[in-house]
């Protein structure tokens, strides 16, 4: 990781921050559920959780499965922190939920969870409005997959449409390799596209109650920012923020960014992914409604290098269910 140098900023004095602190009353931290993401929400409600306890908060985590509408009611929360990843707590199901039990949560709402976490339809309201995305194919059975590579051509990335972190996400060369990644991505999804490989630099942008946080460039040593490059390679990725755009390039992503956000409802905190061509065209990839919190996590890095520390971002975050 390299620039990240900007001081963090406090929370307030101690007697203002524990005023402040009983406005948000008894907190549940929503984490771990049962899909693909298990592991990742796990570990990102843990840093949240401890990040809001250290800032005085009156946080509780809460493992969600089966049973959660008994645990949410028996818990008394007035407001809940949502560190699900994946199906069931970024799609809309959840919050769904927490809207009928009158319970303020963090994050985008119904209409923008669900689209958020749809790729296919992300792109296709990105298309609408004018913003860069690069063509897509839905692969719907075995017979699809030659058509698609000639309207395509190959390098190609096969990707579940309903999936995060990169879980089943496969790059592939050849018509026999496109097979094998459809395969792959069909254990998590039974929809599933095809895009073209982009060949350059991939960025993320932070975004936090409307407050677009610096752009991070992203160097994996894989192939690309695949699950193990995000969660398990210590060494692997090298983290690049002030990203060595020029300025007027940075804000102009940052703007287009804000703008991704927004076409598809989301609201409150997430981040957009997004690679840049050889030729400098900037390509938007997805949203992220509910980005991970974990020590590889993007989202803290970028507010680090704004001055915000880990327990003044949690802050900012819960700050916008009041």
């Amino acid at each position: 990781m390299t620039g990240l140098v900007a001081p963090a900023q406090p929370i307030e004095s101690t007697g203002r921050r524990a005023e402040r602190a009983e406005e948000f009353g008894k907190v549940g931290v929503l984490h771990g559920g049962t899909s693909a993401e298990r592991e990742v929400s796990l570990a990102s409600g843990a840093a949240v959780l401890k990040g809001l306890q250290d800032g005085g908060v009156d946080a509780h985590p809460v493992d969600v499965g089966e049973g959660v509408v008994e645990l949410l009611e028996a818990g008394g929360f007035d407001r809940v922190f949502n560190m699900l990843h994946g199906r069931g707590g970024e799609d809309g199901t959840i919050q769904g939920l927490l809207e009928v039990l009158g319970i303020p949560y963090t994050g985008s709402g119904i209409l923008g969870s669900a689209l958020a976490m749809d790729k296919q339809r992300t792109k296709l309201i990105w298309q609408s409005v004018g913003l860069p995305v690069a063509p897509s194919q839905p692969i719907r059975s075995e017979g699809d997959l030659e058509s698609v590579a000639d309207e395509l051509g190959f390098p190609l990335m096969v990707k579940p449409v309903h999936e995060g972190s990169s879980i089943g996400v496969t790059k592939t060369s050849d018509l026999e390799g496109l097979l094998s990644a459809w395969w792959v991505a069909a254990r998590y999804d039974d929809q599933i596209i095809a895009e073209p490989w982009i060949d350059g630099i991939e960025y993320t942008v932070a975004i936090l109650d409307r407050e677009v946080l610096p752009v991070i460039r992203l160097e994996p040593a894989r192939t690309f920012y695949d699950y193990e490059a995000k969660y398990g390679d210590d060494a692997g990725t090298n983290y690049v923020c002030p990203c060595g755009l020029e300025p007027t390039m940075e804000a102009r992503l940052s703007e287009m960014c804000l703008r991704a956000f927004d076409a598809v409802a989301a609201s409150g905190w997430g981040r957009v992914d997004l690679m840049c061509d050889a030729s400098g065209q900037p390509w938007l990839l997805e949203v992220n409604t509910n980005p991970g919190m974990t020590s590889h996590s993007l989202v803290p890095m970028a507010a680090r290098a704004s001055g915000l520390s880990f327990e003044r971002l949690v802050w900012r975050i819960l700050e916008t269910t009041l």
